[in-house]
């Protein structure tokens, strides 16, 4: 079974939404033509122009990647840069682009959530909520239609804070209108001054799903004319953010945490501050470079942080009691991989699916013995 790339883009999106990714980022379709028919994906952290030549030679539709491949605006396509080579390779094999970055960085089950999986982390949580992603959405009903108005919003995806669901609103009072020629009033005459009791519905809405939730408004109102406010809020969308934080099932010394992340990653070596005799049992994790979070990690009583890229001026910030470790950007992101392999394969089980072969981390680790 084939679809068009862009009913593909749409179902990812509607489990990844693009209003999750930060302001400097660029995730989304990279490349390709939205009308065009896929039925195989290859996989990859990273896109390179050996991963669009694996695709081209696996006969891959998509190449679905986390970092994207158009990061900065390109001026041209002349084969000066990475960036360049790859989407002239793409676009000479016919091969499409999706990057899934940020985005997938602040889903709530997304890259963080199964590195804290990986290590076995409980009651896991967002670390750090996103902010500015919220909407409350008010209405006026008749009240002998509030409660399919609210089943409605509700079944669109409105009314969820933290743990409830089905959450609203409600006030009595009254409605007024006069409907003039060519209307069709829910009550009351053409031409007529009406009051009506109508019931004041307010629920919280997240803001990738507005459109539907005022759809499924529109839908099961009764008026011709709905009166709605959607208003911006500033409250934490507690379902999306970066980073995540668990609790280990037993406390570990911190030195036996560093040798579970080596055994889970195969790193020689783990960039670490703090005191590995410690006990440790709640921990941080950040995919990726996630050194901003420290400070989120320590206010949430973190034993120990886990991200990678850390610079050695967060390293020196970082509280004395709490563990931080750097195992590798690549490293801490590479499993969400597999997340994506798991959705696409249950929505569209026809779909050939493969994980890139090739190596794009571009760092390695000498030892000397």
């Amino acid at each position: 079974m084939k679809v068009t790339l862009a009913e593909f883009v749409s179902w990812l999106e509607e489990l990844i939404p693009l209003s999750f990714q930060e302001d400097y980022d660029n995730s989304g379709l990279q490349v390709g033509d939205p009308g065009a028919l896929i039925s195989s994906v290859l996989l990859t952290v990273d896109v390179t122009p050996g991963v669009i030549a694996e695709a081209a030679s696996h006969g891959c539709d998509l190449v679905l990647s986390h970092h994207p491949l158009i990061f900065r605006p390109l001026r041209k396509i002349a084969g000066g840069s990475n960036s360049e080579v790859c989407v002239a390779s793409a676009v000479r094999h016919g091969v499409a682009v999706y990057s899934a970055h940020t985005s997938f960085d602040n889903t709530a089950s997304g890259v963080s959530r199964i590195l804290a999986e990986k290590i076995g982390l409980k009651g896991i949580n967002v670390l750090s909520p996103l902010k500015g992603r919220l909407f409350k959405l008010v209405t006026f009903v008749p009240g002998s239609h509030a409660a399919g108005v609210r089943d409605a919003l509700f079944a669109a995806g409105a009314g969820n804070i933290g743990n409830y669901d089905r959450c609203s609103f409600n006030v009595s009072g009254d409605g007024t209108y006069r409907a003039g020629e060519g209307a069709d009033p829910f009550t009351g005459s053409i031409g007529e001054y009406h009051t009506e009791p109508e019931v004041r519905i307010e629920v919280v809405v997240p803001a990738h799903i507005k459109g539907a939730c005022v759809r499924a408004l529109l839908a099961a109102h009764p008026y011709e004319e709905v009166a709605w406010d959607l208003i911006p809020l500033d409250n934490e969308y507690r379902g999306a953010g970066a980073g995540a934080i668990g609790a280990l099932p037993e406390p570990l010394a911190g030195a036996a945490l560093l040798q579970a992340l080596q055994r889970l990653t195969g790193l020689p070596v783990i960039r670490y501050s703090g005191d590995l005799a410690r006990t440790v049992q709640r921990v941080a994790v950040c995919g990726g470079a996630g050194s901003a979070l420290i400070n989120d990690a320590a206010r949430a009583g973190a034993d120990a942080f886990i991200t990678g890229d850390i610079k050695y001026h967060s390293f020196m910030e970082a509280p004395a009691d709490m563990l931080v470790a750097d195992i590798g950007h690549y490293e801490s992101e590479k499993y969400s991989l597999e997340i994506l392999f798991n959705l696409i394969q249950k929505k569209f089980p026809n779909f050939a699916l493969r994980f890139s072969g090739i190596k794009t981390n571009p760092i390695n680790y000498y030892r000397y013995d």
